[in-house]
């Protein structure tokens, strides 16, 4: 079966952002080498749904030279860079279905399009891929050995699954490595988000107030982030634990409906439906802008937005009158890093992905023995993530000494 995408003259393009990706990836790159001479994956077929730029083709890439069989779509309909996903397309053995500003019924077909290929692995970010397997194609579930998962949103609905009995095969939690959403989430979130706002609006942060809705490691990252771009960042939260760490990390903390009301920009990032809501929506001043860094774009209630007089007037800037206030939403409501802007930086996904190269390998070596259920990454082979990024780093740390050795494991004397 050939690849589908927009435009496969954009290759060379793509294959250029692709090249730059890997050659900021070093932990990607010898999990590569050592994928090639070993080859673990031989013979198998890996189905993927993640979002579809350079830092995603490096892993595909690796998984292939680990000998499978890889078809790739997207798990974002507005999410893929269509150079980049001809760049991918051209490589042996990897079969692309993706291109920017898919239909939702496209989205489906080319999740669809993947599983056509009867996978012995599924790689996911949000859980979609998984979610059809488990619904409406579950003639493919026989075949499946595990499958990984990229993020917050895809976990949660995989743990829900997973206690209602429902998940039937075992699958990976990238998204809760340390060397994942320590760095990714919060490092990347961070970046990635601002880059996406400032892409979109061409707007100055400092001295504006900035209002960061949910204070998880993708909050946190925004908010730092937000604040060393010279922003009064205000932080909304439901749980307490997360609103006084916040508090102590110096922010404002406030309710959401008290934020709307000062509030220049907001950014989502809760994975929650409609904490934006027509209610807070309402409450904006004049020249507001709304942004999402979560999963789905359900976090600001499009619903009521859509009723409203909208006009587009830049790329990705869309805007609505509200109660005769200009309000302005970005990157339709999605993921504003990604379609706004260029994705995190590829220096952190290669850690993250590196976890999920390890965690199908894993899922290989130990087929049969795991139980249909969510498990995270072991900690040796997050702990050797951490220690070859170091490496790549040039940073060199201490060790204990045997005398400290044996003293973390005595309980008698304190002394």
């Amino acid at each position: 079966m050939e690849s589908k995408v927009k435009d496969m003259g954009l290759a060379k393009q793509g294959r250029l952002k692709i090249e730059w990706a890997e050659a900021h990836m070093p932990v990607l790159a010898q999990i590569r080498e050592r994928f090639k001479k070993e080859r673990p994956l031989a013979g198998l077929t890996v189905s993927m749904a993640l979002h579809i730029e350079a830092k995603t083709a490096a892993l595909a890439k690796v998984i292939r030279d680990g000998g499978a069989k890889v078809a790739i779509t997207g798990c974002n309909p507005l999410t893929t860079q269509d150079d980049t996903a001809a760049g991918l397309a051209m490589e042996d053995g990897i079969n692309v279905f993706t291109w920017r500003g898919e239909t939702k019924q496209e989205y489906y077909d080319n999740l669809n399009t993947v599983l056509d290929f009867k996978p012995d692995i599924t790689i996911d970010d949000g859980c979609d891929l998984v979610t059809l397997v488990h619904t409406k194609r579950r003639d493919e579930l026989e075949k499946i050995i595990g499958g990984c998962e990229e993020t917050t949103t895809g976990i949660n609905r995989l743990k829900v699954m997973s206690e209602q009995g429902k998940l039937e095969y075992p699958m990976m939690d990238v998204n809760d490595a340390h060397t994942k959403y320590l760095f990714d989430n919060r490092y990347g979130t961070g970046q990635s988000t601002i880059d996406g706002i400032l892409s979109a609006t061409n707007l100055v942060l400092a001295g504006k107030n900035f209002v960061v809705v949910g204070y998880g490691w993708c909050g946190r990252g925004v908010a730092m982030r937000a604040a060393g771009m010279g922003c009064k960042v205000i932080v909304t939260e439901v749980d307490v634990i997360r609103a006084l760490e916040a508090a102590m990390d110096g922010f404002r903390v406030m309710p959401l409906i008290e934020a709307a009301e000062v509030g220049d920009i907001f950014v989502t990032t809760t994975g929650n439906k409609h904490v934006m809501s027509a209610q807070h929506i309402k409450k904006l001043k004049d020249g507001a802008i709304l942004s999402n860094a979560g999963h789905f774009d359900n976090e600001i209630d499009k619903d009521f937005l859509s009723k409203c007089k909208k006009r587009e007037v830049r790329e990705n800037v869309e805007e609505f009158i509200v109660g005769g206030k200009k309000i302005y939403l970005l990157a339709d409501g999605r993921l504003v890093n990604l379609v706004a802007g260029q994705g995190h930086p590829a220096e952190i996904m290669d850690m993250s992905f590196a976890n999920q190269a390890l965690g199908v390998e894993y899922l290989v070596k130990n087929k049969g023995a795991l139980e249909p259920g969510v498990y995270k990454i072991p900690e040796a082979l997050d702990r050797n993530i951490a220690a070859l990024k170091l490496q790549s780093m040039g940073i060199s740390i201490d060790e204990l000494t045997q005398e400290q050795r044996a003293y973390m494991n005595e309980w008698r004397e304190g002394t």
